[in-house]
């Protein structure tokens, strides 16, 4: 019985000091929300995508976000936005060239191919 209450009583111990640690530094005091603003820049997601289209990948799933694309454009710039627009239209087309449309549509958006 002595070894099972020594065990029960260093069981205790431990348990006591880890609610005392755990518990430790826990104040009442709140800090004030911080807002952040994150400014993106639209033409990030442009430059990516069209880059990628340069270098041979084929359309996915990010077609679906030409719309968003293009109205994120908009928003800093209405003649590149129509710009995109209506190249994006063309890359999507059934057949088209993308590598060599996404080429030249980052031209005309003054952007650059990089190449890898």
């Amino acid at each position: 019985m002595r070894v099972r209450s020594g065990v029960n009583a260093a069981f205790m111990a431990s348990l006591v000091i880890g609610v005392a640690a755990g518990t430790a530094g826990c104040s009442q005091q709140t800090t004030k929300p911080t807002k952040i603003e994150i400014k993106v820049d639209p033409m990030v997601q442009v430059t990516n995508t069209l880059q990628g289209y340069a270098r041979g990948q084929t359309l996915g799933s990010e077609v679906t976000s030409y719309d968003f694309m293009v109205s994120s454009v908009k928003a800093v710039s209405p003649e590149k936005a129509a710009t995109l627009e209506k190249g994006l239209a063309e890359i999507k087309k059934p057949g088209a060239d993308v590598k060599a449309k996404a080429k030249a549509l980052l031209s005309e958006l003054g952007l650059t191919a990089e190449s890898k």
